[in-house]
């Protein structure tokens, strides 16, 4: 057989996909689709159509036609075998069949119709073996990736040996007599709170001064200095149009200039409006738990962050009150009175005559949980997946105190399958094609919507739809650590003080 082209055209001959296999102009193959509906007739049980020049192989799909066009010297008989594999292929990547469908996954579909046909040629391949085709690793995004992380890799070390160069420059600023604060004196560095994100490093601040942890959403890297390194060499127009191109396809890529010059933590400092006085209340959640119900583990690790923004403000003591009945674990940093906070719950300095230091953002207070009863969880996700390709999916709000805001809840689905037809959904969804996942997006949760469900079919099995994985933000505190009031050491004058609490997700899966 010689294959001259094959197509996805509706019922008017409007081409949605073509593929080529030989040479042939546009308007050549424009001028045979459009012909090829004036060619049928009423009544026949055949599925070709003949001209002088070409032969029309065709199957009805719904309000489409999937169309081989071949020579007329071509074997019938191999033709309509193509034409069923052609018609096997659809339904892998379209579930509907819609125009829309076909559209959206027009360059998958191409890839699948190269595997089929070369050169005009059928290959000896089968669905399975097309699927495996298609879905290989690629060797050029491989080396993409190792190119992006010998970068990073680059960056880091050029921000460490940047960090150590401010450090060394403190310490001589601190032999000439001008003293840096408690941080330099070995206060707060060595044993705060440090988050497991690695920290964006500041020209202005030491490393002995802990990094900032507290979440945005919009949290932008700071750049230590420039560096050739934190380049991508002659390359760089070629990734900022592949960056484009993703974007352009929907899905949501950081910008790779500025990815690359520092790693970004999780979170930082909010752009509140700040008093002399700031302070924030953390928490991270990492959580595990089972598909069929059950705890496995469940960790909370919450700091309190002291910022004075103001000289004046340095010498402060902060009233703290814990109404949390979890059983939580609680630990100072090593400068703070830990007998005076035993006994009143008030932070203080050891040394009331030394102020805290100003400008950075110092952990005075942390806190862990951990257990594996599931009535503490925040959130509990059912997931009910049935080998006829119907999934049910159900949230609820274990604890009514909680205000859940910006909540995802991320599906997997099966490769091949296409996307899923969502029949009902409470809040609002999107598939992302490229990761396969069936997003589900809830702008708030609390006691007044403590439950919702979704419900969508693919073709899969129930191991397909696990793990699901949950994030979230709130601004209460789990563990219900709050600040009441802070105050001068000298004269026991009332400080005035901003805060903000945030409780996040670090990991918040259902195996």
């Amino acid at each position: 057989m010689v294959l001259l082209a094959a197509a996805v055209c509706n019922r008017t001959g409007k081409a949605l996909i073509s593929r080529q296999f030989v040479e042939m102009t546009r308007s050549r193959v424009e001028g045979l689709l459009a012909a090829f509906p004036k060619l049928m007739g009423t009544g026949k049980q055949h599925t070709f159509v003949e001209t002088e020049s070409v032969r029309y192989v065709y199957q009805p799909l719904e309000k489409l036609y999937i169309l081989l066009i071949t020579t007329k010297a071509s074997n019938i008989l191999e033709d309509l075998e193509t034409l069923r594999l052609f018609a096997k292929v659809l339904p892998e990547y379209c579930r509907n069949m819609e125009e829309s469908d076909i559209i959206d996954q027009a360059f998958s579909l191409i890839f699948a119709f190269d595997e089929i046909v070369a050169l005009g040629y059928r290959e000896n391949v089968n669905l399975a073996q097309i699927r495996t085709f298609t879905e290989m690793d690629s060797h050029e995004e491989k080396v993409f990736q190792a190119v992006r992380q010998t970068q990073e890799k680059e960056a880091r070390d050029q921000m460490k040996k940047k960090a150590k160069e401010i450090q060394q420059k403190n310490r001589e600023m601190a032999k000439s007599g001008r003293t840096t604060g408690i941080g330099s004196g070995g206060g707060f560095g060595s044993g705060s709170y440090r988050s497991e994100v690695t920290p964006v490093i500041d020209a202005s601040s030491t490393l002995d001064a802990p990094s900032k942890t507290s979440y945005s959403k919009a949290s932008k890297p700071v750049i230590s200095g420039p560096s050739k390194a934190l380049k991508l060499g002659s390359k760089k127009k070629d990734v900022d149009s592949f960056v484009d191109q993703l974007q352009s396809e929907g899905e949501r890529v950081a910008d790779s200039s500025k990815s690359l010059t520092a790693p970004v933590s999780k979170s930082s400092t909010s752009a509140i409006n700040q008093e002399r006085v700031h302070l924030v209340v953390e928490e991270k959640i990492s959580l595990t738990a089972g598909r069929d119900g059950g705890l496995q583990n469940m960790e909370v690790h919450g700091m309190l962050r002291l910022r004075i923004n103001d000289e004046k403000a340095s010498k402060v003591r902060v009233k703290v009150t814990n109404n949390d009945k979890k059983g939580i674990q609680l630990q100072t940093h090593p400068n703070i009175d830990k007998k005076l906070f035993a006994q009143t719950s008030v932070v203080s300095l050891k040394n009331p005559e030394r102020g805290f230091p100003v400008g950075q953002d110092i952990g005075v207070l942390k806190w862990r949980f951990q257990t594996q009863d599931e009535s503490h969880m925040p959130l509990s996700i059912n997931c009910w997946p049935n080998e006829n390709g119907e999934v049910n999916i159900e949230y609820e709000l274990e604890q009514d105190n909680l205000e859940l805001e910006d909540v995802q809840i991320n599906i997997p689905c099966p490769s091949g399958a296409g996307a899923p037809v969502v029949r009902e959904c409470d809040g609002e969804h999107h598939y992302d094609s490229h990761k396969r996942m069936l997003q589900w997006r809830l702008p708030f949760i609390d006691s007044t919507n403590k439950s919702g469900s979704m419900e969508f079919t693919i073709n899969g099995q129930p191991d397909d739809f696990f793990p699901v994985t949950v994030t979230f933000v709130c601004k209460r505190s789990f563990c219900d650590i709050t600040v009441n009031e802070v105050q001068q050491i000298d004269g026991d004058a009332v400080e005035k003080f901003s805060s903000e609490v945030l409780f996040y997700v670090d990991k918040y899966e259902v195996v």
